[in-house]
């Protein structure tokens, strides 16, 4: 049998939790009636190609025309990625460091390599 002074406490604390959850017009909570916000648009999102081990990862990526691509060299020494019609080229990337290019305008697929270590390719596919 429960003692009537624990449900008269049950009832205070469950009385208590929804007051202290309801809005109550103080401009404490959330407002319900506010509108959503416009839809706006950003345009291409952003990407990313990690290199780490001496690969690219993913080595096949898959992009929007205009899209950031932004890269990060994981490894101590430099690297490239640069497309084989230099449709884009980010230069030398250092060790510890990051570079960003912006995929090409035009659709269609675009190999590229590590100029400094060729034997890491890579594919960005641009539709």
């Amino acid at each position: 049998m429960q003692q009537p002074g624990r449900a008269r406490l049950g009832g205070a604390c469950t009385l208590l939790a929804l007051v202290g959850c309801s809005n109550g017009g103080n401009g404490n909570g959330p407002d319900t009636t506010s509108t959503p916000p416009a839809a706006t648009s950003a345009g291409p999102a952003a990407a990313r190609i990690v290199i780490e081990n001496f690969a690219f990862t993913p080595a096949n990526l898959r992009v929007r025309p205009g899209t950031k691509i932004t890269v990060f060299n994981r490894d101590s020494v430099p690297h490239t990625v640069t497309a084989g019609d230099k449709a884009f080229d980010t230069g030398n990337i250092a060790g510890d460091a990051t570079a960003t290019f912006t995929a090409p305008s035009a659709s269609g697929s675009y190999a590229y390599i590590c100029t400094i270590h060729p034997n890491m390719k890579g594919t960005l596919t641009v539709s």
